[in-house]
């Protein structure tokens, strides 16, 4: 097995990716989202740019936000569990829906918002890879509105054997994918939109531009990671000397008590 040097959930490789080539990001949302793509009129990625402020930043997680017909989409990529991925991608979601109320706007106005996330995790406990949330009445299940939607797409739990016809399987599947062999078995189905996005990420991933993206990143996790070190190290240090200083006093005391006693003894 020859295992990607970097996989399609790297967050850089999939922005470039997709803000390069558009229409693949295009059909990506029309297949995760079931829209029709030939329906689709307006689309617009609206955050295109990589910020040359947040390269550096270790915890920098770059999203893709577009407007399609109207709506605000946001695709966000998680690869670890931290524990907390729902409330940050309703965080995810408030922030983009209450963004789009302009001074002076009526709420009625507000887009419909939808928040689209692809998971190297398991996250609920279900045996469905897709999961829609949207808010409902509790005890009638009858929608409050239709101004929310999120979607996730839990990659661990992907079927092994996926066939040609089943393109919201194909694409999950090219995001999961960890080895040349699995590419290639992706290829080997003869999809048409499959193969040009394999392309796209061989070209992509082959740049000077990503890779030096990637290098300023690796040197952020190693500082960040020395730099967490050496705080562990000296609070292990400040620790050690706190609690030497506890013995010693304790110790001294002792050893004056001893001492009391022992002239009380001699009086005696």
């Amino acid at each position: 097995m020859t295992k990607l040097e970097y996989t399609l959930m790297n967050d850089v490789l999939a922005k470039m990716l997709f803000v390069q080539y558009p229409d693949l990001l295009k059909r990506l949302v029309s297949t995760l989202l079931r829209i029709r793509y030939e329906s689709i009129g307006h689309f617009k990625i609206t955050n295109p740019d990589i910020p040359p402020d947040t390269i550096g930043d270790k915890f920098c997680r770059l999203d893709i936000n577009m407007m399609v017909d109207g709506q605000k989409i946001g695709l966000e990529l998680q690869v670890a569990n931290e524990g907390d991925y729902p409330e940050r991608s309703l965080y995810y979601w408030a922030r983009e829906y209450s963004s789009a109320l302009g001074e002076g706007g009526e709420y009625a106005d507000l887009p419909r918002t939808i928040v689209i996330s692809i998971v190297a995790f398991k996250l609920f406990p279900c045996e469905e890879f897709h999961s829609e949330y949207q808010p409902l009445e509790v005890s009638r299940h009858t929608p409050l509105t239709d101004k929310q939607a999120l979607h996730y797409f839990e990659l661990p739990k992907l079927p092994q054997t996926i066939s040609a016809d089943d393109e919201v399987k194909l694409w999950l599947k090219l995001f999961d994918a960890q080895t040349e062999e699995e590419l290639k078995q992706i290829e080997e189905l003869g999809v048409s939109i499959m193969n040009q996005a394999i392309g796209a990420y061989r070209r992509i991933s082959a740049t000077e531009e990503f890779r030096e993206i990637e290098r300023q990143r690796s040197r952020a996790r190693h500082n960040e990671a020395s730099a967490l070190g050496h705080a562990r190290r000296e609070a292990a240090a400040e620790e050690r000397e706190k609690w030497q200083g506890v013995v010693a006093y304790k110790d001294a005391r002792i050893a004056e008590l001893e001492a009391q006693l022992g002239k009380q003894n001699d009086g005696q």
